[in-house]
């Protein structure tokens, strides 16, 4: 892990430039985020967890430049700079190119309670707010352009394989959050799918759909201020969870809604999402991508169960909450058949 000194340099407000009142530290399980009055600063754990890894130096200067060159596609104003970190004689600083010992994405602060999230939560969102998500999400999806690296991930063969693994990853939970019948039918829809709508997926990728997507699109991750809207967290560590039919990001903001308890407005979402896009083609697609990404958001959960470090309560709310998503996948697919 990183040096506690440095770890204690980015806590103290005196360190930074701007010289904020206080500094918040938060943690997840690949990033350092230090929170001041106007701005953040984001540091990368050296983690190696497989689908990602920051263990060297150079590793995290490149996926910082990745992640404020994806965000940025989606919030200008908030992802600014990366910013190195040196040290000389035992003292750190920041901006100085020689003997760097780290690197910080610059980032302006995002209003809390203007998360989509809270917004939802106060009733303060409707179908107005929505659709201005959506709306502006397709403006931002029309700038990607749709290339010889995007392609191959929304063929048959790429989309296949995300599905096969799913289903192998989690047949060990069946009878646990998920039932027998509800895996088989799930599995079954899923692969008659792209089975029986090859030609729809190949049309997808003819007509540039297949781009570098967000990946990781849902309420927590878009801040909505007036007619400002801000996306961020963009997946940068792994090309395989963003690239991608962009119906499969606009599917995981309409799940998102539907699993909140939100279905008119995530309808209200997609709805303005085609209007400004004009992806007339994206409802043979949507409740596909849905089912995915439900049952992932379902995967994910349900790896916690496997986790020693976690204690009884929190598995008992993985169990209730990846059993939610299992079910959500089951009732988009019932809906079908």
């Amino acid at each position: 892990m990183a040096d506690r000194s440095l770890i204690e340099f980015l806590q103290d407000p005196g360190s930074y430039p701007e010289k904020p009142s206080g500094v918040t530290l938060v943690q997840t399980h690949i990033s350092w985020v230090f929170i001041g009055d106007d701005l953040v600063y984001k540091v990368k754990k050296p983690v190696d967890f497989g689908f990602l890894d920051f263990t060297t130096l150079d590793k995290r200067r490149f996926y910082t430049g990745e992640e404020l060159r994806l965000n940025r596609r989606f919030s200008p104003d908030v992802y600014l700079d990366v910013v190195p970190i040196s040290e000389r004689n035992g003292t750190f600083r920041f901006g100085d190119t020689t003997n760097i010992v780290e690197y910080a994405l610059k980032m302006r602060r995002i209003s809390e309670d203007h998360m989509l999230y809270r917004l939802l939560e106060k009733g303060s969102a409707g179908e107005d707010v929505l659709r201005q998500v959506g709306a502006h999400l397709a403006r931002v999806y029309g700038t990607i352009a749709s290339d010889e690296t995007a392609r191959p991930f929304g063929g048959i063969e790429v989309v296949s394989h995300n599905i096969v693994e799913n289903f192998e990853q989690t047949e060990k939970y069946v009878g646990g959050p998920v039932s027998r019948d509800a895996f088989e039918a799930i599995r079954n829809w899923s692969m008659d799918v792209l089975r029986d709508r090859i030609g729809i997926f190949e049309e997808r990728v003819a007509r540039g759909l297949i781009k570098e997507c967000h990946g990781d699109l849902h309420l927590q991750h878009i801040c909505v201020d007036g007619d400002n809207i801000s996306v961020f967290d963009c997946i940068e560590f792994n090309e395989r969870f963003r690239y991608g039919d962009v119906a499969s990001d606009v599917a995981f903001l309409a799940m998102d809604l539907d699993y909140n308890g939100y279905p008119g407005l995530a309808e209200a979402f997609v709805q303005a999402y085609m209007a400004e896009s004009g992806d007339a083609g994206l409802p043979e697609v949507l409740t596909f991508y849905k089912v995915y990404r439900a049952y992932v958001r379902a995967k994910v959960t349900s790896f916690m169960l496997d986790d020693p470090g976690l204690g009884d309560a929190v598995k008992a709310r993985a169990l209730t909450t990846a059993g939610r998503y299992y079910a959500l996948a089951r009732e988009y697919v019932s809906r079908e058949n």
